[in-house]
């Protein structure tokens, strides 16, 4: 079928783009063509010293993926994906066929609006516990991927974590070049991606997170976090390449949209997977499977603002404006 008028195209791709990324890089392109949406890699936003397989590229894309999917649901419109289309070509993510494959679901279209809704707390969220039903759905959410979401319980487990999460944050920042990549992706606002720092701040902020090792202070902040969170649970998926982290994120996106949908937010404590010495570790914590993406959720204490986001002309290569 014809994919649609370039408003119907437009707003999909609008849904996409408010998934989550890896300091907000946004590493995505779509490229619309009459009867299908691609998704692109653009590796130009890679994070080589963060990410240096491009494995949070690829679960930012996922995510973008998945919120395309439930946008179409809300239009009415099924949508067939197609993940690595062409194996000659590792950019091309996704074919995402409209009008094709199962027809959209309550559950997706439930979700719609949670698209726009959903933020990522960075601070402590409110005391109050999730109930077990409000977790089993999270886990059920997960599973919609062949992956599965593994919480951690209170006690030993959840200190072990808590305690590789503040190694994760010494090894990083003990690296004088990961934190020069991290500095350089500190952005005003009005560019509409990185990480947001006012602009009066923002060349003294870029210069102390290149010049000063704050491993120690942000791993007591994390630990503490990490400890005290409602829920710390880690995605974990069977296999480790392209097709699973793509796979991995689609299932976090729609945790995501899951969880906003219960009242809750999310944001991630992912330096055990991001460090190569502590994701073994982690793996045997939690008693095999890769994982991906280590997520602490709760209800948020106060309401979040959304973070910037680009314009649609520059991440659409097609034939509308």
């Amino acid at each position: 079928m014809e994919v649609g008028p370039s408003g119907q195209i437009q707003a999909l791709i609008r849904a996409a783009v408010l998934a989550p990324s890896s300091h907000n890089t946004q590493p995505w392109l779509f490229r619309v063509s009459a009867s299908d949406i691609d998704l692109i890699a653009d590796r130009t936003r890679a994070l080589p010293l963060n990410d240096p397989r491009n494995r949070e590229l690829s679960i930012s894309c996922g995510c973008a993926l998945e919120n395309l999917r439930v946008a179409a649901a809300g239009q009415g419109l099924g949508a067939d994906i197609q993940l690595l289309p062409d194996a000659n070509d590792p950019d091309w993510l996704a074919r995402v066929a409209l009008g094709r494959g199962s027809p959209a679901t309550y559950e997706d279209r439930a979700l719609v609006d949670c698209v726009e809704r959903r933020r990522t707390h960075r601070g402590r969220f409110a005391p109050q516990a999730l109930g077990s039903e409000t977790v089993d759905q999270l886990i059920k959410a997960a599973e919609t991927q062949g992956t599965w979401l593994r919480p951690f319980e209170t006690g030993e487990p959840r200190s072990q974590a808590a305690d590789l999460v503040a190694e994760g944050d010494a090894a990083q920042w003990s690296d004088r070049a990961w934190r020069h990549e991290l500095a350089a992706w500190m952005h005003p606002r009005r560019l509409g991606d990185g990480l947001t720092v006012p602009t009066p701040a923002l060349t003294l902020a870029r210069l102390l997170v290149r010049s000063l090792d704050l491993g120690r202070i942000l791993g007591k902040r994390d630990r503490a976090l990490a400890q005290t969170t409602p829920l710390l649970a880690v995605l974990v998926s069977a296999g480790d390449g392209p097709r699973d982290w793509l796979g991995a994120g689609l299932a976090l996106q729609r945790i995501l949209l899951a969880a906003c949908r219960l009242g809750l937010q999310a944001s991630y404590l992912n330096q055990p997977v991001q460090v190569p010495t502590l994701r073994p570790r982690l793996q045997r914590l939690i008693g095999g499977g890769h994982p991906q993406v280590v997520l602490r959720l709760g209800y948020p204490a106060q309401a979040i603002p959304a973070t910037p986001r680009r314009p649609i002309a520059d991440v659409v290569r097609g034939p509308f404006p």
